[in-house]
């Protein structure tokens, strides 16, 4: 019986809550390891917002396959890749973002990297994690 509700994928607006809780928890991660190694470190904030990235983003996988998608049944291996994938162009978007954000406005990287995340997030994360990683 738990093997069929693990395939059994999350309805869409119970996941777009869960994803927005994963995110939160995913982005907590980011923004305190993109501040400590920036300015704590004293690392150039575009690979301190990299690094954070990517260890916001192991959270969010986490959350992602057995929370919010409800797709722990299916391999692990393949939705690594295309999660990896997804999270390559997420990264890449919010970096860009933070990067033009801070450097054509001159306002300070965090706040930056804060507009950045919302805007990819609503616009790019939720669906492609949806609809491509844990189809």
């Amino acid at each position: 019986m738990q093997a069929k509700a693990d395939n059994q994928k999350t309805p869409l607006l119970l996941s777009w809550f869960r994803s927005n809780a994963a995110s939160i928890a995913a982005t907590s991660v980011d923004f305190a390891a993109t501040y400590f190694l920036t300015d704590v470190v004293g690392i150039w904030y575009v690979i301190s917002n990299t690094i954070g990235a990517t260890a916001g983003g192991a959270v969010s996988f986490s959350l992602c396959r057995g929370w919010v998608f409800n797709r722990r049944s299916a391999k692990w291996q393949h939705q690594a890749l295309r999660y990896l994938l997804a999270v390559v162009l997420s990264i890449g978007l919010n970096t860009l973002g933070v990067w033009f954000i801070t450097e054509t406005f001159g306002l300070q990287y965090l706040l930056a990297k804060t507009i950045t995340a919302v805007i990819i997030g609503i616009s790019v994360n939720f669906f492609m994690f949806r609809y491509f990683v844990f189809k």
